[in-house]
C-alpha cells in the first residue's frame, strides 16, 4: 500500500485533486451549477502551482467537448466537467469522440434537465449518455468521485480500450457535501498507477499523418461500432483487474455492483449513488426487526453488468428498482428497464420487480423513503404478485381549486405609458427623443415588480428599471438563464408584470425570433389584432452573450423586430463569477486565481502569449449591420432612457435593436454595494465602458469624457473592484499599461468612428 493523508473535501474537490495529482494536460470547461466548483478548485490548485494543466473557457458546452476532443486526438490528457443541460448541449460530441477512440475523463455532476430550471441533483442528465460508447462510472461518495476518476483514467487509457469515461456524482449530495476522505500523499504513485500515455495515433507526429472521423460507407461503418463494442467488452473484462489493483494500493477494493446485506435478502431496492448509504440504514433497520431485506447500487453502468445484475437478483422473491428519472412513455426510469430485460434473460429467475420515481429536481431521499420501498418489497414478496409496477413517490396533489393571482390591469393600454416621443429626422436619418422628464419617470411603474431575491447592491434590476422606462405599452420579455431569471422566478412567483419566457444561454435569441414572427403571422392571418404593438426584448447576461453568441448573430442576420439587451457584469455570476470573454483582462475570477504560481485570466497563446482584451459585444453586433446598436450606463440616466426609446423605434419599424449595459455586481466584484453607480461612473470616464450608439452604421458618441474634461485612467476604476486591485502593482505595471494601451486604441477608433461616417 503507498502512503496516504486523510482531507475533509466535497465530491468536486475531490476530482479536482485526482486532476491535479495526474497533471492533466488540458480542461475545456464552461461553468455550470453544481460541476462548476471542480474547474475553480483546479484554478486554485493551478494559483499554487500544483499543476501544470491549460484550463481554457469555452463560449458553451458544446465548445468544451469539442476542445477537449482535439486535445484528446493529439495525443494529451484531458478532463471536462459538466452538469444537466450542459451535458445535453455537449451530447452531440461524445459518440463522436467514443468512435474515433479518444480517451479523457468527464465528470458529470449529475443534475435535473430543465425545463423547467432546477439546479439540484438528479438522474435525468447521465441517462442520455447510455447510449454513446462511453464508459460510465458511479460515484457514490466524494471518496469515490476521487478513485473512480483516477481508476477511469487507467481504463480509458488501455491499448484494448482506448474509451472516453465519465465519472457521475450526484449534484449537491455528493458534489457539496464534505466527507473525511484519503487521498494518495505523493502524486508520483498516483502517475505511477495510470502509467505513461502511449496513444498509437495522435494528430501531432508528422511520421504518422492520420485521418480522424472520415466520411464512412453503411458496409464499413458498422464495422465500426463492431469495434467499438468489442472495446466496450474489454473494458468490462479490464475493469475488475484495475480495481483490484487499486484496492492493493489503497486498501479500498471495488467491484461492478455495491451490494448491503443481499447474502440472504428476500426482498430488496436498486438505488444509484449516493442513496446508496440511506438505503442502507433503512435494511438496518429492517433486520432488526427480523425481515430478509437488501440494497443494491452499481459502480459501473457502461458497459453494463448484466452476468452480476444476474447473479446477484437469482434468488431475491421481489425488487425494486428506484431510479431518480423516468424514461418518459416507457413507464420506468432507465435502471428499472435494463435490470428487467437483463433477468429475463435468466430463465432461472422468478424475481418480481416494480419501478418508483424519486428525489426529481434533488428532493430529498430519507430513511423512512427507503423503508417504505422495501416494505413494499417485502409486501409483493409475500404475496407472489406486482400490484402496481410503476409508481412515483414524493408527488402531492396540488389545490384543485388554485386560481393564479392576476398582478397588473390593464397592462396593454397605459399602464406603461410614458411622455417621450421618437421621431426620425430624414434628412440627418437620425432618431430625436422628446420629453424625457427625469422627474417624470421616477414615477412610472416598474415592469419589474419589488420582492425578487438579488444580492444587495446588483445592477441587474436599476439597469432593467432605467431601460423600461423608456419603452411604451405592452412588453413580452425572454430571459437568458442567469442571475436575472433565477432571482425572479422562483416558483409559484414571479417578479413580473408581464409576460416572461425563459430559455437557456445558448438558444434565447432564436426563440424569442419565433415569438416574434409568430406574432407577425397571426397579425396577418386576422388572428391578432392588426392594431396590438407589442415590444419584445431579450435579456441577457452572466456571460449569456458568450455562450448565446451564436443564436444571437443569427437572429441579428435575419434581423427580427426585436430588442437583445445585454446586462455585463463581466462574468458567469448566477455560477459564483467564474472566467468570462467579458471579464477584464487579468482581472480575477474563481477560474482564473491569482497565486505565486498564476497571476490571473488564462493564457492559452504560444509562448505564453496574453489572452484577449474584454469582449467588445457591440462591435460585433455591429458587424451584422443591424440598425442600431448603443450601449448605456445608470451613471448616465437620460442618455440610457432616450436610447431605450430609440431601441423601442427601432424594433417597431425597422428590426433588430442591440442595447448593452455595463451592470455591477459588488458580491463578485468585491466593492461595496452602496458605491455601485460611481463605480460604473469611473467604468465610463476612463473610456473601459464608452457610451455610444450606431444608426443605420453612422457612430454618434453621445458622451466624451475627455470634452468635459472627467477622462481617467483605466486604473481609477480597477480600483474600485477587489478583483482588479492586483493589477494595480508593480508587479503588474506592464500589465496595466498594456489594459490602459488597448482602452486608448479602442477609444480612439470609436472617435475616428464618430468623426467619419463612412468608417
Amino acid at each position: 500500500m503507498r502512503e496516504q493523508e486523510i482531507v475533509f473535501k466535497n465530491g468536486n474537490e475531490m476530482a479536482a485533486l485526482a486532476a491535479t495529482q495526474m497533471n492533466f494536460h488540458v480542461m475545456g470547461y464552461f461553468p455550470i451549477t453544481p460541476s462548476t466548483g471542480i474547474p475553480e478548485e483546479l484554478s486554485s490548485h493551478k494559483a499554487e502551482g500544483h499543476h501544470e494543466t491549460v484550463l481554457i473557457p469555452a463560449d458553451g458546452e458544446h465548445g468544451a467537448a469539442g476542445i477537449c476532443y482535439g486535445a484528446a486526438i493529439a495525443g494529451g490528457r484531458v478532463i471536462n466537467a459538466t452538469s444537466a443541460n450542459g451535458l445535453l448541449y455537449a451530447l452531440e460530441q461524445l459518440p463522436v469522440q467514443s468512435g474515433t477512440r479518444a480517451p479523457m475523463i468527464l465528470n458529470v455532476v449529475a443534475r435535473t434537465v430543465s425545463g423547467p430550471l432546477d439546479i439540484k441533483g438528479d438522474h435525468s442528465d447521465i441517462m442520455y449518455t447510455l447510449n454513446t460508447g462511453w464508459i460510465i462510472l458511479m460515484a457514490k461518495d466524494p471518496q469515490r468521485v476521487y478513485d473512480f476518476n483516477i481508476i477511469g483514467t487507467k481504463i480509458a487509457e488501455q491499448q484494448e480500450v482506448m474509451l472516453p469515461v465519465i465519472v457521475t456524482s450526484d449534484g449537491f449530495f455528493t458534489s457539496h457535501q464534505k466527507r473525511r476522505n484519503y487521498i494518495f500523499k505523493d502524486n508520483k504513485h498516483v502517475q505511477e498507477f495510470i502509467g505513461e500515455y502511449k496513444p498509437q495515433y495522435t494528430a501531432l507526429d508528422p511520421k504518422k499523418p492520420v485521418t480522424f472521423g472520415p466520411y464512412m460507407n453503411e458496409p464499413d461503418l458498422i464495422n465500426n461500432k463492431v469495434q467499438l463494442s468489442r472495446a466496450m467488452d474489454k473494458a468490462y473484462d479490464i475493469l475488475p483487474k484495475v480495481m483490484e489493483e487499486y484496492g492493493r494500493l489503497t486498501g479500498r477494493y471495488y467491484n461492478i455492483l455495491e451490494a448491503y446485506k443481499m447474502e440472504d435478502a428476500e426482498a430488496c431496492l436498486f438505488v444509484l449513488n449516493s442513496s446508496f448509504d440511506t438505503a442502507t440504514e433503512a435494511v438496518d433497520l429492517l433486520r432488526k426487526q427480523g425481515k430478509k431485506v437488501g440494497v443494491v447500487s452499481a459502480n459501473v453502468i457502461r458497459p453494463w453488468p448484466k452476468k452480476e445484475i444476474q447473479d446477484i437478483f437469482r434468488n431475491v422473491k421481489s425488487l425494486c428498482v428506484a431510479d431518480r428519472q423516468e424514461s418518459y412513455g416507457a413507464k420506468a426510469g432507465n435502471m428499472s428497464i435494463e435490470i428487467r430485460a437483463t433477468l429475463k434473460d435468466d430463465l432461472e429467475n422468478k424475481t418480481l420487480v416494480f419501478s418508483k420515481i424519486y428525489g426529481l429536481g434533488g428532493k430529498e431521499f430519507y430513511v423512512d423513503d427507503a423503508v417504505l420501498l422495501l416494505e413494499e418489497a417485502l409486501q409483493v414478496a409475500e404475496n407472489g404478485k406486482v400490484d402496481k409496477d410503476f409508481d412515483y413517490i414524493g408527488a402531492y396533489e396540488g389545490n384543485k381549486h388554485y386560481e393564479p393571482k392576476k398582478q397588473v390591469e390593464n397592462v396593454v393600454s397605459d399602464y406603461f405609458e410614458n411622455n417621450l416621443t421618437v421621431e426620425k429626422d430624414d434628412e440627418t436619418d437620425t432618431l430625436v427623443v422628446k420629453g424625457v422628464n427625469t422627474r417624470e419617470l421616477t414615477v412610472m411603474p416598474k415592469r419589474i415588480a419589488p420582492g425578487h431575491q438579488a444580492c444587495p447592491g446588483c445592477g441587474i434590476f436599476p439597469n432593467l428599471n432605467l431601460f423600461t422606462k423608456g419603452l411604451k405599452g405592452y412588453v413580452v420579455f425572454l430571459f437568458h438563464t442567469g442571475c436575472g431569471m433565477v432571482v425572479t422566478t422562483g416558483y409559484p412567483y414571479t417578479a413580473f408584470r408581464t409576460t416572461y419566457i425563459h430559455n437557456l444561454f445558448q438558444n434565447g435569441a432564436a426563440t424569442l425570433s419565433g415569438v416574434v414572427e409568430m406574432f407577425h403571422e397571426k397579425q396577418r392571418r386576422g388572428e391578432l389584432d392588426k392594431d396590438l404593438e407589442i415590444t419584445f426584448v431579450m435579456v441577457s447576461g452572466d456571460g449569456g452573450m458568450d455562450i448565446g453568441m451564436g443564436p444571437a448573430i443569427g437572429t441579428a442576420l435575419r434581423n427580427h423586430n426585436m430588442i437583445i439587451f445585454e446586462y455585463d457584469n463581466g462574468g458567469y455570476m448566477n455560477t459564483g463569477y467564474q472566467l468570462s470573454y467579458t471579464t477584464p483582462h487579468l482581472a480575477e475570477s474563481k477560474t482564473s486565481i491569482v497565486g505565486h504560481a498564476f497571476k490571473g485570466k488564462s493564457t492559452f497563446q504560444k509562448h505564453g502569449g496574453r489572452s484577449t482584451f474584454h469582449k467588445d459585444t457591440p462591435m460585433i453586433m455591429a458587424g451584422t449591420h443591424i440598425p442600431y446598436i448603443a450601449t448605456v450606463a445608470e451613471s448616465h440616466p437620460v442618455d440610457y432612457v432616450k436610447k431605450a426609446a430609440k431601441a423601442q423605434y427601432v424594433a417597431q419599424k425597422e428590426g433588430l435593436a442591440y442595447v448593452k449595459a455595463i451592470s455591477a455586481c459588488p458580491l463578485n466584484w468585491k466593492s461595496p454595494p452602496e458605491e455601485q453607480r460611481s463605480v460604473i461612473g469611473t467604468a465610463v470616464e476612463s473610456c473601459y465602458f464608452p457610451l455610444f450608439e450606431i444608426y443605420h452604421g453612422i457612430t454618434k458618441i453621445t458622451y466624451d469624457p475627455e470634452k468635459s474634461q472627467k477622462k481617467m485612467p483605466v486604473s481609477k476604476y480597477f480600483d474600485r473592484m477587489g478583483v482588479t486591485k492586483h493589477l494595480l502593482t508593480e508587479e503588474h505595471k506592464e500589465n496595466l499599461n498594456s489594459i490602459q494601451n488597448e482602452i486608448d486604441r479602442r477609444w480612439n477608433r470609436l472617435k475616428a468612428l464618430d468623426e467619419h461616417p463612412l468608417l
